[in-house]
């Protein structure tokens, strides 16, 4: 496969920025790549690069993509917005529209905030949480990722752990100092700290954990926080960014059956584009301004692009309910095939999924933590990414991240995939 192109981008964009990427696991590093490829057009199921190369796509934007990209009804809207105009400055009747189709799905929220990422929404949430609450420090679990504001970068997950980080330099020691954080699933640990910590404003938690490979939680774990943290006066905060309409309409909050006091969601509710929300119980969010005298503002928040996108992108996946349930059926029998390859290949490997998400891990025993995932394997990760790529199959370029499906992948695009990925374990066999 021929990627010249991307291989002279690249040296061309080191001179201009920094690494020559501007999301550190673009950069392909973590897989032993001189140079990663450098995406020219998306339609569907498929990446194009711009070498002319055809890629099934099982990154997904990480997440959003879950219509496929350039969806045509979705497509059609964008194009009819941008001709109004592109950004305003001032509100719009369409967030209210948004707002109210989000709550429509999360009950958990009864007011939101819209903003420009994730990363935004998740930072706001933890300042409510604290002029709320009145207490000062955060409790988050090892190996989740929250975005990369300070006080969440620490032991956090996704490219921090594909460069072999858990902490990021730049982040002041009385930041850390606030941010407690525990091994994900550990009952005990948790309750200890919450009980001996008078100070606690949050817990924050991916209630599914996907930025150290994909998790699956247990519902009694996400039951305990929800008691231990409404007995002790603690907000609970459900960052849904990946699995908020991903995993089901109501993400993780549905699936759980488990109602948080704030949720962030991120740019799955533009449909892909630049946009996220913090939301919840009504009187947590009245403390933000022009309400109350918590500050969040942006000239982006309610973008009218992302937000007629994410209108029709939600309306879709309400008014057919058969996309989720075609999903959930497509990654079972995905993830039996896989299963099926490991046992045919006897190589030390398990798989998680829920839903339209699911990791791939080189390690015998399953996967249940921080710790777990960062002892499997990279060598045999790296013949995997390479072999697929040469196949024509994008995957994650980190074995910290989820593979995300969309609506549109076809018969077409999984017979391609069975096929790259018995090429791979083969290879994986034989370099044991």
């Amino acid at each position: 496969m021929n990627t010249n192109k991307s291989k002279e981008i690249f040296e061309e964009a080191k001179k201009s920025i920094p690494g020559g990427v501007n999301s550190p696991v673009r950069a392909f590093q973590s897989i032993k790549k001189d140079y990663p490829i450098f995406i020219e057009s998306a339609k569907g199921s498929k990446l194009f690069d711009e070498d002319g190369n055809e890629y099934i796509d099982l990154i997904g934007s990480w997440g959003p993509m879950i219509l496929g990209h350039n969806y045509p009804e979705v497509l059609e809207v964008v194009r009819a917005e941008m001709e109004k105009g592109t950004s305003f400055g001032l509100p719009t009747k369409k967030e209210v529209v948004l707002a109210e189709l989000v709550k429509e799905c999360f009950p958990a929220i009864e007011k939101i905030r819209l903003t420009t990422s994730g990363t935004e929404a998740t930072m706001a949430a933890v300042r409510l949480s604290r002029a709320f609450t009145k207490k000062n420090k955060i409790l988050k679990f090892e190996g989740c990722y929250h975005g990369h504001s300070d006080s969440l970068l620490v032991k956090a997950g996704s490219g921090l752990l594909t460069f072999e980080h858990q902490d990021s330099n730049g982040i002041t020691e009385a930041v850390t100092k606030d941010t407690i954080t525990a091994p994900f699933g550990d009952f005990e640990k948790t309750k200890k700290i919450i009980e001996d910590e008078n100070d606690i404003a949050c817990v924050i938690v991916e209630p599914i954990p996907a930025n150290m490979g994909v998790i699956e939680t247990s519902k009694e774990f996400l039951e305990f926080l929800r008691e231990i943290t409404r007995k002790k006066n603690i907000v609970l905060i459900f960052d849904e960014v990946i699995t908020g309409f991903r995993i089901s309409l109501g993400g993780a909050c549905e699936m759980f059956g488990i109602q948080p006091d704030l949720v962030t969601l991120g740019k799955i509710i533009g449909g892909g584009y630049p946009v996220g929300a913090f939301g919840g119980k009504k009187e947590i969010m009245d403390l933000i301004s022009p309400v109350g005298n918590v500050y969040h503002a942006g000239t982006l928040s309610g973008n009218p692009v992302s937000v007629a996108a994410g209108i029709k992108t939600i309306s879709i996946l309400k008014e057919n309910p058969e996309i989720y349930k075609t999903l959930e059926k497509r990654t079972k029998e995905l993830v039996s095939k896989i299963e099926n390859l490991i046992q045919k290949y006897e190589i030390p490997a398990t798989v998680n999924y829920v839903n339209s998400l699911f990791t791939i891990f080189f390690a015998k025993d399953k996967i249940e933590n921080l710790e777990d995932a960062i002892d499997t394997s990279d060598e045999m990760f790296a013949i995997y990414f390479d072999t697929m790529l040469e196949n024509g199959i994008i995957v994650p370029p980190s074995k910290y991240e989820a593979h995300f499906i969309s609506y549109v992948h076809s018969d077409e695009d999984y017979e391609k995939f069975y096929f790259a990925l018995e090429k791979a374990f083969e290879k994986i066999k034989n370099s044991l």
